[in-house]
């Protein structure tokens, strides 16, 4: 599996069979130029996570592209995309604040790939590499140890970094307090790519 990160929440996941976009967002670049997409998925509806207008010009030069959201796909659905077996898990979006109602949220477990989106999805099984928020207004970085300390992925990988001004710290927080729970792997932006072993 190959992973690049575009920035904040969006990755291209590229495996021998797939080639597949998450969350192509408004704090994401480097993205819209890509060609031979298989599928664009979406986790949940804030900009941070899809660029309408990013995603409609995605789709004219991807046009057998298959674009997969919360309204056409439910937590518990398994797709096939290009031949590669996609879970769909998740549900709402993490609460930001007391009694202010969430969004859907799909998570998608990509191979052994998962991306929860904005939400701590624990999966039913073992994931070899996550993608882990390590900011936002719904979350604090000890939630991020937590959930990947519950997890325990080989790899932790993390993102939502968009609005950071110093990223490299925050992942170097999370990998000192995780310790042994995971390898964490902290991908340049957009031309830091890297090559995950799954």
């Amino acid at each position: 599996m190959h992973l690049t990160h575009y920035g904040h929440a969006c990755f291209l996941v590229e495996t021998s069979r797939a080639r597949i976009l998450i969350d192509p967002g408004t704090l994401s670049s480097g993205f819209e130029s890509l060609t031979g997409l298989d599928a664009v998925l979406i986790t949940h509806e804030h900009a941070d996570h899809v660029d309408a207008e990013a995603v409609r010009l995605l789709r004219e030069t991807n046009p057998d592209a298959v674009l997969v959201d919360h309204e056409s796909a439910r937590p518990g659905d398994v797709l096939d995309i290009a031949g590669e077996r996609v879970v769909v898990l998740g549900g709402i979006h993490a609460a930001v604040y007391g009694d202010i109602p969430g969004c859907a949220n799909n998570a998608y477990l990509v191979g052994g790939f998962l991306h929860p989106g904005d939400a701590l999805v624990v999966p039913p099984g073992p994931v070899e590499v996550l993608a882990v928020p390590i900011d936002g207004p719904w979350l604090k970085l000890a939630d991020a140890v937590d959930y990947v300390k519950t997890v325990r992925p080989a790899v932790a990988v993390p993102m939502h970094e968009g609005e950071l001004t110093d990223p490299a710290k925050y992942a170097g927080m999370l990998a000192a307090f995780v310790g042994d729970a995971a390898r964490i792997e902290r991908l340049e932006l957009r031309s830091r790519t890297g090559l995950i072993d799954s």
